[in-house]
């Protein structure tokens, strides 16, 4: 049995996938300036579902005809530690993707919750005026950045990535896991969007987690989970899934999968030529 010390010590590389890359201390770690591209954004990202829900969301408003919402998506491989360079922790202290810097208002934006929050304020799109719609709308999206550390850093950590599997927090964690997609579930029985008849900004932010666990494309855990005992979920899923917007959002900075799923990086809507769509 593993009894803590008093004062907890770092002892370096923790083993495992990403045992490596974390330490106990913030900052850069190396020099090294972004690159910036022509668009009015600026996207520094990774295809993994919070950057999808960046992307999406620009798609999305891409496809409405505005221009205003081109950019640029740099792909910050976090494997190669790019979220530690002197340029990056500029624009996001907390070294984690994605990062936004808007060049026509010279504003920078770090997390993905408010990545979208800022983008949907800023164009007046997929976020209600109505008070009680958009309150609703906000209600998902927390509900999504407070879950989100459960699913990820919590089962699919343990499940997936852990050098070695621990039967208590594996439990623990898909216990939590499975009692999330009931709550999708039940409150989705109700309606077609997460707030209501109206698809949002919310519906980008819980899509690339729990509808590619659903899908399958999550930690390989959809067997473990029974996840398409969730059929309200699954068909929330599919119906977003289908969506022109979605499937170009959710390709983009993504570097693994079939060759014609993956766009490293994005600069041009004409990048998306050559994938199978």
């Amino acid at each position: 049995m593993y009894t803590p010390d008093n004062v907890w010590k770092w002892e370096g590389d923790q083993g495992g996938k990403f045992g490596s890359l974390n330490q106990p201390t913030a900052g850069a770690r190396f020099e090294r300036d972004l690159p910036v591209g022509e668009h009015p954004l600026q996207l520094y990202s990774l295809g993994t579902p919070n950057g999808v829900k960046v992307t999406v969301l620009l798609e999305e408003l891409l496809e409405l005809g505005i221009d205003e919402a081109e950019y640029n998506a740099h792909l910050i491989n976090i494997m190669e530690q790019d979220q530690f360079s002197s340029g990056f922790v500029k624009l996001n202290p907390n070294s984690k993707i994605p990062a936004l810097y808007d060049k026509s208002t010279e504003v920078r934006v770090f997390e993905s919750g408010s990545i979208l929050l800022y983008l949907a304020e800023k164009h007046q799109k997929f976020l209600s005026k109505d008070l009680k719609k958009r309150t609703e709308t906000m209600n998902w999206l927390f509900w999504q950045m407070g879950s989100a550390p459960y699913l990820g850093g919590g089962f699919g950590h343990f499940y997936a990535y852990a050098p070695e599997k621990i039967k208590y927090a594996i439990d623990r964690f898909s216990l939590e896991t499975k009692r999330q997609l009931d709550v999708l579930d039940k409150h989705l029985q109700d309606y077609e969007y997460l707030a209501g008849d109206e698809y949002s900004i919310a519906d980008m932010a819980v899509w690339p987690w729990y509808g590619a666990l659903v899908e399958g494309r999550l930690y390989s855990a959809e067997e473990f989970l029974d996840v398409k005992s969730y059929e309200n979920v699954v068909r929330w899923s599919a119906l977003l899934k289908q969506r022109p917007a979605v499937k170009r959002g959710s390709v983009v900075n993504k570097t693994w999968g079939e060759e014609g799923q993956q766009l490293k990086e994005r600069h041009s809507k004409n990048d998306f030529a050559s994938l199978k769509l």
